[in-house]
């Protein structure tokens, strides 16, 4: 089993900048990959940036390109996501999710945390 705990979260105004942490524990030696998730007031869940663990590959949705960055620390089990320009449309629950290695999907989540952005 893994364990995800997110961090960071809370209320921001609109430009300003929040950085939430993902830790892992557990049966984290599978993992694969790891992501950031959030969801919307009235909004379906929707990926917003995932970094793999080998190589480092980046994604990230349209929406959130050139403002937010997600990182990770392979030795603390640890994904950050840095979160610059907030807009009041990036309030949300942010969810972290990880992928194990022949997984097809996010398997694991964290509770989530919410990101608030007044305008």
């Amino acid at each position: 089993q893994v364990q995800l705990v997110e961090s960071g979260g809370g209320l921001v105004q609109a430009g300003g900048s929040v950085r939430l942490s993902c830790a892992a524990s557990g049966r984290t030696f599978g993992s694969y990959a790891m992501a950031w998730f959030r969801q919307g007031p009235g909004k379906e869940r929707e990926a917003v940036a995932t970094i793999t663990w080998s190589g480092g590959n980046t994604y990230y949705s349209d929406s959130v390109k050139g403002r937010f960055t997600i990182s990770g620390d392979n030795a603390k089990n640890t994904v950050y996501l840095q979160m610059n320009s907030l807009k009041p449309e990036d309030t949300a629950v942010y969810y972290c999710a990880l992928r194990e290695s022949g997984s097809a999907w996010f398997g694991y989540w964290g509770q989530g945390t919410q990101v608030t952005v007044s305008s």
